[in-house]
């Protein structure tokens, strides 16, 4: 009796296993023009969560490895990478580089904004205001002047750093622990898009007057984590508790939401759009996380391909147009890359 159990638990492990892994059922219509090649590079540090790679104007990725502290350099040309360690406990979440090509890291665990000299090394640090009210910077994105707008999620605020002074401008967001998580400018780079992911809220920032306005979603259920805006100013955003990729109008207010292909399960994760303004998003409820693709106009979605190492969790993504390709890390140590023909 304990053999026939002992064999039946295997047997159950192995068919858990492959249900895992199994692509899901999706109704995902593909469009045969729509071809997307993934590729992955396995980074050489263990477990270091390298996460929200960033393209410097030389087209080399910036990354930063959350749980080993460092900020990374990867050549595509020669599949090279070159670490930058950070103070211990730094908790670097995420890195965008200016025009001309430093690096500025989050320092999510640790109250500052950093730069990273990519000659000598050399780290930078802007300290956050010593009320912790910016105490955890988050997710950030250059404005046209260069300066950098930020998200802090445990401090529930939205930030403004001016390059030049270094010094933080903090606004607070009125509704409490809404989380304020995904950050992007709109296309004049001037305005400031935000998911408040721990409500069902987006919010936007005045850049004149620095009033900051909550926009609630249809569903109170909804949680919106990252968010990408297309030509015509749409503002579209993945709804993590749900299972949607949604739709909001800042003309006239309205919205529109379809299902993701995977379902309730699926919690889209990753968003970015390309230049014909298809939203790309990354469900990382299934395993293996599914790279998506959805058509704006035809308002459809036209393409489910699996991430080959499973992905864990692929937190963030961009989109660089010269290469038509788009960038993101995963939870399982790599660095991707999906080709979009």
């Amino acid at each position: 009796m304990t053999k026939l159990i002992t064999t039946l638990i295997a047997v159950l492990v192995v068919v858990s296993a492959f249900a895992l892994t199994e692509k899901p059922e999706t109704d995902v219509e593909v469009d045969a023009e729509v071809e997307v090649s993934i590729s992955e590079w396995e980074v050489p540090w263990e477990d270091s969560r390298p996460r929200d790679p960033y393209v410097a104007p030389d087209g080399d990725i910036w990354f930063v490895g959350q749980r080993s502290h460092y900020v990374a350099e990867f050549d595509p040309d020669t599949e090279s990478f070159q670490k930058f360690d950070l103070e211990e406990g730094a908790g670097p979440h995420t890195v965008i580089v200016d025009k001309d090509g430093t690096p500025w890291y989050a320092g999510n665990r640790a109250n500052h904004i950093g730069t990273v000299n990519p000659e000598s090394g050399e780290i930078n640090k802007y300290l956050m205001p010593e009320d912790n009210s910016a105490r955890d910077p988050h997710t950030m994105a250059f404005n046209r002047e260069g300066d950098i707008w930020f998200t802090s999620q445990g401090a529930n605020s939205v930030g403004k750093l001016g390059v030049e002074t270094g010094e933080p401008e903090i606004i607070d967001v009125p509704t409490p622990r809404a989380r304020p998580y995904g950050i992007i400018m709109d296309q004049d780079m001037e305005r400031p898009w935000i998911c408040l992911f721990g409500t069902h809220k987006l919010a936007t920032v005045d850049p004149g007057t620095m009033e900051l306005i909550e926009i609630e979603l249809p569903s109170e259920d909804a949680r919106p984590r990252r968010l990408a805006q297309t030509s015509d100013g749409t503002i579209w955003y993945g709804d993590y508790a749900r299972g949607y990729i949604g739709r909001y109008n800042p003309g006239d207010g309205s919205f529109e939401e379809w299902k993701m292909p995977s379902g309730e399960q699926s919690r889209p994760y990753a968003v970015t759009a390309d230049d014909q303004d298809r939203i790309w998003l990354v469900e990382t409820g299934v395993n293996p996380n599914m790279f998506v693709g959805f058509d704006t106009e035809e308002e459809a979605f036209i393409s489910s391909e699996p991430v080959e190492s499973g992905g864990g969790t692929v937190r963030h993504m961009v989109f660089h147009e010269p290469t038509n390709s788009i960038w993101f890390g995963t939870d399982t140590n790599y660095l991707g890359r999906a080709q979009i023909q």
